[in-house]
């Protein structure tokens, strides 16, 4: 079976491997028969945002990548001013810490909600909303006069900034799919990767001329220039007729039958364990780089940098190669590689035999993997709901980020100076993601084609 067959597989019989809730897609990925130029490009559908039209090329990923880097920006950009706030609000390190983990928990729960409902009312009007919400919830972490205010509008400003990243999925699964949905997604992986390169020097860059509060007042600027970017520019890419009906509750339910769904539930967990793969590093490397291995915060700074353009040169490399593979196989070969990583991280760690010029190519081999993971397994996901995205990639976003925000503790659980919690993480979540897609995803998988070989022989005999 070739690449493109085997993702195929995935595409052709979901009604059978889903029990009904999933449609096929065969003739929507390739544009075949039926398939109108509308629903290829809903934004210029009729309707609601009719008079607007997305932007294509470079311009629709400038567009969609923006909206996709909250997450990165809410975490990453105040990480350098968490001592001035301990200070200032005379805050224990842990309570400044929930900041972190009320952030992640409200971008993974805004993801849930704001996910399904843009399935019933459309992308807009919901990425409006989150969009006002985030910058109101930005303001208000400017003024927090205490540390309980904080870490309350900082799950506001979560769940705000979760309508970007999760409609901004949602948006490209209306707009595409089949490879073009795959290289689509590894595009965005530029923006994500890019995302926790340079948002720490922006913290860094601001607290030079102010403090703390001044972080989240530049992200409210940032919200509102989306928010106006959003509403002069983005159109509904949901056509009224491709809503889901029925009530709120209903709408709810259809998330929950999108769990059941045992092959999109293997893609989310491998995308998700992967992250927390990725997450254990960026949440332990600062410690183990500099007070295990000695590094300056300079050093560090281009450490981390270099191992961000590992996951960007994955990524861009997946996309190159997603017409000719398929992304089934891609996802494959990133899983692999992150457990290599992770393998050969966890023995120059634990036999101290080559020392930091073992660590660091290790983790740049574990985050160019998840350059290949994230794309491809997202694409995977998403490919199968196309009319309930927004459901689906609340499921996906909300799983990755819940994932990080348990694995940022655990990877402390050994101090300051131990690197043994972060590297066993790495290669634990790694082999696990590897698990997840085969057990869950592939033989799911391998069962829809047989089914499928059944029906065709019986049609067969049946014709004989």
């Amino acid at each position: 079976m070739s690449a493109l067959e085997d993702d195929a597989v995935d595409t052709q019989t979901l009604t059978a491997a889903t029990g009904g809730v999933a449609e096929p897609l065969a003739g929507f990925v390739t544009g075949g028969p039926g398939v109108t130029a509308e629903e290829l490009n809903p934004g210029r559908a009729r309707g609601r945002g009719s008079t607007r039209k997305m932007p294509t090329g470079w311009r629709q990923v400038v567009l969609i990548g923006t909206m996709s880097i909250f997450g990165p920006l809410c975490i990453d950009m105040y990480l350098p001013a968490l001592p001035q706030i301990n200070r200032d609000l005379h805050a224990s390190a842990s309570a400044v810490q929930l900041t972190l983990t009320a952030c992640l928990i409200g971008i993974a729960l805004g993801q849930l909600l704001i996910g399904p409902v843009s399935d019933r009312l459309g992308r807009r009007l919901p990425l409006l909303i989150g969009l006002a919400s985030f910058v109101f919830a930005s303001l208000a972490c400017a003024v927090a006069p205490n540390i309980y205010a904080l870490i309350i509008f900082r799950l506001i400003q979560g769940m705000g900034g979760a309508a970007g990243i999760v409609i901004s999925r949602s948006i490209v699964r209306d707009l595409h799919s089949g490879v073009a949905l795959a290289r689509f997604f590894a595009t965005l992986m530029l923006a994500t990767g890019v995302g926790p390169v340079f948002a720490p020097q922006i913290g860094s860059w601001i607290l030079a001329f102010t403090d703390w509060r001044g972080v989240f007042v530049v992200l409210a600027v940032f919200g509102l220039l989306l928010l106006v970017s959003a509403w002069w520019r983005v159109p509904e890419t949901l056509p009224q007729d491709k809503r889901l009906t029925g009530s709120i509750l209903s709408t709810l339910g259809t998330m929950v039958g999108v769990t059941r769904d045992r092959v999109f539930l293997g893609y989310v967990l491998a995308c998700g364990l992967g992250m927390g793969a990725t997450f254990a590093y960026i949440a332990g490397s600062s410690f183990v780089l500099q007070n295990v291995y000695g590094l300056s915060p300079l050093d560090y700074g281009l450490v981390f940098a270099v191992n961000a353009c590992g996951l960007i040169i994955g990524a861009q490399v997946s996309g190159k190669l997603a017409g000719r593979f398929g992304a089934s196989r891609l996802l494959t070969a990133g899983l692999t590689t992150m457990v290599v990583g992770g393998a050969l991280l966890f023995f120059v760690v634990q036999t101290r035999a080559v020392g930091l010029d073992g660590v660091i190519p290790s983790l740049w081999i574990v985050m160019f993997g998840f350059g290949f993971v994230g794309p491809n397994a997202a694409a995977l996901a998403m490919q199968r709901y196309p009319h309930a995205a927004g459901s689906a990639a609340a499921v996906l976003g909300a799983f990755q980020f819940g994932m990080a925000a348990l694995i940022a503790p655990l990877a402390g659980l050994g101090g300051t100076h131990d690197a043994t919690p972060m590297v066993t993480l790495i290669l634990v979540l790694s082999a696990a993601a590897v698990a997840s897609r085969f057990l869950l995803a592939g033989s799911a998988r391998r069962q829809t084609a047989r089914q499928e070989l059944e029906r065709e022989q019986a049609s067969a005999v049946s014709g004989q």
